[in-house]
């Protein structure tokens, strides 16, 4: 039997995903769990496989075509139909009332006209966000032509007509269609920066013997140990140790998680991820490690699984690797808090007797949500954050 495929809802709450690359062309044949198309979706790239064997006709977008969750992109025709059952399922669907009309602009604004875009009659697909845009700059959507799935108005058309009527930035300037990762960064950023009440701690570690400590332990094993294999493995004892910041607000109550769950960002070349580290406070510094090099490189490349991804109870944001001294992390809600890590430098330090001698010091710094977690209370959990670090000895146990 024929069947549309539609746009799979990958992650929870998206809207949009794109379609990265046809793996099959129209007309080749299908078997049951072939993968059909590289899906990107909020923060990785996975296959749509086949759910039945068939035939694959009707490619409705092609590679690169962002395409709302949900939408038809393709008909998987089964053993024995043709051409002509695609038509006749197509046809049908066509028919059903549309999900989004544009709303009336009577009594709008003067519009903006684009140029060879004659004013359409009848009722005009569009998404929400364009009917928006087109009401805050005075265009009527029957002028503008829709680049979406069945000449549906997306956001993008009414931005270039925005730009076109005079709100073009100056100078030369090439557009970089945002990428679903980069939305769902702006969007979740904004959300945690305007919604949760933040505060800041930071604090100054002494990692002199970490740093001999990790040069020891490399020079005996091909398994190379960084520093940030280190801070995550204090940063899952401390969260053991001080399990009140181990927490996510909700409106009805507090979320005390029972394992440690770290989020470790990494930065791709599509934007930051956070995999995480399941179960962290249980496993060992060496073990940690591979799973942070194994995840970090997988994401790289967009290979993560969605549950690779989705939650965790506390992230670790390390730039010292790339020379940031010192810096502040937004929280990855809903959890409480999140470590910023900045690099370890040679300075000045006073020993134990007061005498000044160069020293490694690396500053961290704790941003909490003050609605989950109260000022004591995080200052605690990094006052056990630096006593590990400053006695590395203990995160070999």
């Amino acid at each position: 039997m024929a069947t549309i495929l539609r746009m799979p809802e990958i992650s929870a709450n998206a809207t949009h995903a794109t379609l990265v690359h046809w793996n099959k062309l129209a007309g080749d044949s299908v078997l049951t769990g072939e993968s059909l198309a590289d899906i990107e979706t909020e923060k990785a790239i996975i296959e749509l496989n086949a759910e039945a064997d068939g035939v694959l006709a009707n490619l409705l977008v092609k590679n690169g075509d962002e395409v709302p969750v949900g939408a038809a992109i393709a008909v998987l025709l089964g053993v024995g139909e043709t051409q002509t059952d695609a038509d006749r399922l197509l046809a049908g669907a066509q028919a059903a009332p549309p999900a989004v009309i544009a709303e009336s602009n009577a009594g709008a604004q003067p519009t903006v006209s684009q140029v060879g875009s004659p004013a359409r009659a009848g009722r005009i697909f569009s998404s929400p966000v364009a009917r928006l845009l087109a009401r805050q700059h005075g265009i009527d959507l029957a002028t503008v032509h829709g680049t979406g799935p069945n000449g549906r108005v997306v956001k993008h058309d009414v931005l270039v007509l925005t730009l076109d009527a005079g709100g073009k930035p100056a100078g030369d300037w090439t557009e970089v269609p945002h990428t679903n990762m980069r939305r769902t960064i702006a969007r979740r950023l904004t959300e945690s920066k305007t919604t949760v009440p933040h505060f800041y701690l930071s604090v100054d570690c002494r990692v002199d013997r970490l740093v001999s400590l990790r040069a020891e332990l490399n020079a005996d094993q091909s398994q190379k140990i960084s520093v940030n294999d280190f801070v995550l493995r204090a940063t899952a004892l401390a969260l053991r140790e001080v399990p009140g910041v181990n927490v996510a607000w909700t409106d009805t109550a507090l979320l005390q998680f029972h394992d440690v769950d770290i989020a470790l960002a990494v930065s791709t070349d599509k934007g930051l991820i956070t995999p995480i580290i399941r179960d962290a406070g249980n496993k060992s510094l060496l073990t940690i490690s591979a799973e942070a090099r194994l995840l970090a490189e997988r994401a790289r490349h967009g290979q993560l699984r969605a549950d690779e991804f989705q939650g965790g109870s506390f992230s670790v944001s390390n730039l010292g690797m790339i020379g940031i001294d010192e810096f502040s992390a937004i929280i990855n809600p809903p959890q409480a808090g999140i470590l910023a890590v900045g690099a370890s430098r040679a300075q000045p330090v006073v020993d134990d007797g007061g005498q000044i001698r160069v020293g490694q010091v690396m500053r961290c710094t704790l941003s909490v949500d003050h609605r989950a977690v109260d000022g004591a209370l995080a200052a605690s959990w990094l006052a056990a954050f630096r006593r590990l670090v400053e006695a590395p000895v203990a995160l070999l146990i």
